[in-house]
This record gives C-alpha cells, sequence and structure tokens, in this order.
C-alpha cells in the first residue's frame, strides 16, 4: 500500500470514499445532505494537508492532518480518516493512522487529538486504542446517530 499526498487528479476518487461515509452520518458530525462539491472541499481545504492510500493503483483511503487549534494550540495535529467500503477490514485505517503519527512527527507535532470519535464506532475506537491513543473525554449524547440516536462522542489523545 502506498501513502502519498493527495493531488487535483485524486479529487474523483477520494469523493467516491467521503460523500457516502458523510451521507451514511453514522461516524462525522457533518451535514449528510452536504452536496459533493462542499464535502471535498471540506477534505481538501486549504486548512489540511490531504493524503490518500493506494493498492495496486486504486485509492482504498484518505486521510487528512491539520493543527488542531490555531496558535498556542498549534502543536497538536487533528485528523480525518475514512476508507472505502471495499477496503474496509483490511488495514487501510491501520496504516493511514501509521503513516499519519510518522508525519505529524516529522513536522514537528509534539500530540495528535481526535475532538469527536463517535463511541458506536467501535472499530475505529479499538483501532486507535491499539495505536497507542487514549481516550481523555467523554461527551455525553454529543452525537444524534441515524439508528442508535443520542450516543456519546470521545475525545481521543496521543503524546507523540
Amino acid at each position: 500500500m502506498l501513502i502519498r499526498p493527495a493531488e487535483r487528479r485524486h479529487a474523483a476518487a477520494i469523493s467516491a470514499i467521503i460523500v457516502p461515509t458523510i451521507r451514511r452520518g453514522e461516524t462525522y458530525s457533518l451535514d449528510p445532505s452536504m452536496s459533493e462539491a462542499d464535502a471535498l472541499a471540506y477534505w481538501t481545504a486549504s486548512d489540511k494537508e490531504t493524503f490518500v492510500a493506494e493498492d495496486d493503483g486504486v485509492v482504498v483511503g484518505t486521510y487528512f492532518i491539520r493543527p488542531n487549534q490555531p496558535g498556542g494550540g498549534r502543536h497538536v495535529c487533528n485528523c480525518g480518516y475514512m476508507t472505502s467500503a471495499v477496503a474496509a477490514g483490511r488495514g487501510v485505517a491501520r496504516r493511514m493512522c501509521e503513516h499519519s503519527l510518522a508525519y505529524a512527527r516529522s513536522r514537528g507535532y509534539r500530540a495528535m487529538q481526535f475532538n469527536f470519535v463517535v463511541s458506536t464506532n467501535e472499530r475505529a475506537v479499538r483501532l486507535w486504542h491499539s495505536l497507542g491513543f487514549e481516550t481523555v473525554g467523554r461527551l455525553p449524547q454529543a452525537f444524534l446517530h441515524p439508528t442508535a440516536g443520542y450516543v456519546d462522542a470521545l475525545v481521543m489523545y496521543q503524546l507523540l
């Protein structure tokens, strides 16, 4: 698997991953009805560095990294990860997170924080814990899940 910076030519492949995930409304607090153009603009905005994961030349995942806060909080980064449905369970998210941790260290970040991990996203929570993240906060009933109703969101953190 190759992970590299996203280029303009990856836009359609990134959209094919992020739009269905956003539409499901189960893991990101983004408006499920947002347009494809708005979704892509959010994921590839100038405040983020966006990457793609390719398997045999096919984009199977994407992530972004950015400072979590401006100014005095700029040394902590934040990331978002999405994989294609066909790549689920194949270690793509693990590889992207490992890549992002190494990349964050190389860019001088001192920690990585996930601000809003939906508690029902159990695979992601297990994965982040296995990669050294700690749950440092719980936001009770902060996310309206389309089938589970109001569920908690977690704040996860790792010193780098």
